[in-house]
């Protein structure tokens, strides 16, 4: 009966969460210049989420616009991948921090020409968490939820499925139904007893288990090597990459600052970054599910680049992509690499996916 209650749902999501445009909320002062931008302007896009940490505490603290000079930060905060992919490929931004399957998604949507992944983010913090009682064996029939259609948790729920002899379709079909939808709805309809679990990025996961009394049935960590796999990366347009590679290496400056600045301090910076949440979306997260969530995450500029290839490989085995995806030529992440050196940094790999 559930599993025919949320079909509807499913198949709405199946067509919104590859297309949608969202809806922004503005905390600079505006987009609409052509595509390449300003050097006088950089137009970066983020998520007010904890896995967006070094983007939150980089605007709230001025690590980003101290080290741009006179080059003016404008900025928006994006609900979902698909709209700040859009609003990248439109040239209504100029860089965004994004999860690894949107920036997939850009660089394929493109044939390899509008996007390039110039560092990471964060590494970790996503859970596949359920009911209290269900095991690996006993998922038949049951409703989970992810993010979006075709979203980093959305492939790593159906990878995980298939690997234990579960089927799913991005359709509703298979004898595991995947709902994406909202993090906010998912916990609504979790503590309504309309879905049995999901997978989530923080502090989504947490909030289940602390406020739904959810069980972790899978900490993601536990399926890559030495628990390292991508979870945000910083994407350029290439347009402005090209046009303005001192004020991206101006950007990198202010992120690897922001690190610095979180790795110096980590429990005030926690605190910070949860604060500037609040700011962002009005909701405030309970001390222990930031204090859970944020130890479920580290914060690094490597962006991992094995994993992203793996993903990509996951998304097709899945339905998601009709093959995997070409992603040579994806990374540049020889101003990283810059900055990293002249900070006493080891530098980091792009994996044979393109410049270092």
């Amino acid at each position: 009966m559930k599993l025919l209650a949320l079909l509807g749902v499913v198949g709405v999501l199946a067509v919104s969460g590859c297309t949608a445009t969202g809806s922004v909320m503005a905390s600079g002062t505006g987009v609409g210049a052509a595509a390449g931008g300003s050097a006088s302007t950089l137009r970066l896009g983020y998520f007010a989420n904890l896995t967006h940490a070094t983007a939150v505490l980089g605007v709230k603290d001025g690590h980003f616009a101290k080290a741009l000079g006179t080059t003016t930060l404008q900025t928006q905060v994006f609900n979902a991948g698909p709209a700040a992919v859009e609003a990248l490929l439109a040239g209504a931004i100029d860089a965004a921090y994004l999860g690894p399957s949107p920036a997939i998604n850009a660089f394929s949507k493109s044939q390899g020409t509008a996007i390039r992944i110039v560092a990471g983010g964060t590494s970790g913090g996503a859970s596949f968490v359920v009911r209290p009682g269900l095991t690996e064996s006993t998922l038949a029939d049951k409703v989970f939820a992810s993010p979006q259609l075709g979203g980093t948790q959305d492939v790593a729920l159906r990878s995980w499925l298939s690997a234990h002899g579960y089927t799913t379709t991005v359709t509703g079909g298979g004898n595991v139904l995947v709902a994406p939808q909202s993090n906010a709805q998912t916990l609504s309809l979790f503590k309504a007893g309309a879905v049995d679990g999901a997978w989530l990025p923080e502090p989504w996961a947490s909030r289940l288990r602390l406020e739904a009394g959810a069980t972790t049935l899978v900490d993601e960590a536990t399926l890559w090597p030495q628990g390292r796999f991508v979870t945000t990366n910083l994407v350029v347009s290439t347009t402005y990459l090209q046009a303005h590679p001192e004020q991206v290496k101006a950007l990198l400056q202010g992120a690897v600052a922001a690190d610095a600045a979180i790795a110096a301090d980590p429990e005030g910076s926690r605190d910070s970054v949860g604060s500037a949440i609040t700011a962002l979306t009005g909701a405030k997260l309970s001390t222990q599910v930031l204090h859970e969530a944020w130890s479920r995450l580290t914060i690094t500029p490597d962006p991992i680049a094995s994993s992203l290839q793996a993903s990509a490989t996951a998304a097709a085995a899945v339905g998601i992509t009709k093959s995997p995806p070409d992603l040579s030529g994806i990374y540049d992440l020889t101003l990283l690499n810059q900055v990293l050196t002249a900070s006493g940094r080891p530098t980091v790999s792009a994996g044979g996916l393109g410049k270092e």
